[in-house]
């Protein structure tokens, strides 16, 4: 049973290195960032930002997987994807499947490339849109986190 111990120890605490940096991105980072505190370069500031806590984020959503898929296997789970009053754990495997596509994929991949140049030709633009989403997604990982905390506590809305 210190494996499960360990495993849900070490899921909290990606958690809380993932989805804090995720509010201090959305709250802290881009509003000083769209606001010109720090320099007048806004993609500049952004990507030596982003470029320090990427890996740090990517790091927490492996965990993050790795403790959750071990402790639904080895505690036997899987029926509570079915059943609606276990819903934040459906809004878990959801939220870590939207961040693991955006920092494994869309990241590197995608937005790195797009966005830069959007950002060049309308940084405005370009930095309300992503402040935009990560508005969006501390929202979505939020109501997912009191979800989750709360139902494994017994709460339950249905």
């Amino acid at each position: 049973m210190d494996d499960i111990i360990v495993a849900r120890a070490l899921h909290v605490l990606a958690v809380v290195v993932w989805i804090g940096g995720v509010s201090m991105a959305t709250t802290v980072a881009l509003p000083a960032i769209r606001r010109g505190d720090l320099g007048e370069n806004p993609l500049k500031a952004f990507e030596a930002i982003e470029r320090r806590f990427i890996w740090q984020a990517r790091t927490s959503v492996i965990i993050v997987g790795l403790s959750g898929l071990y402790m639904t296997w080895q505690l036997d789970l899987w029926d509570r994807f079915r059943m609606p009053s276990f819903w934040w754990m459906d809004a878990m495997v959801g939220l870590w499947l939207l961040f693991t596509i955006v920092l494994f994929i869309g990241e590197p991949f995608v937005l790195r490339r797009h966005f830069h140049r959007f950002a060049t030709e309308r940084p405005e633009t370009a930095f309300a849109w992503l402040h935009r989403a990560h508005w969006i997604l501390l929202g979505l990982s939020l109501v997912t986190v009191f979800g989750a905390v709360a139902g494994s506590h017994g709460w339950s809305i249905f």
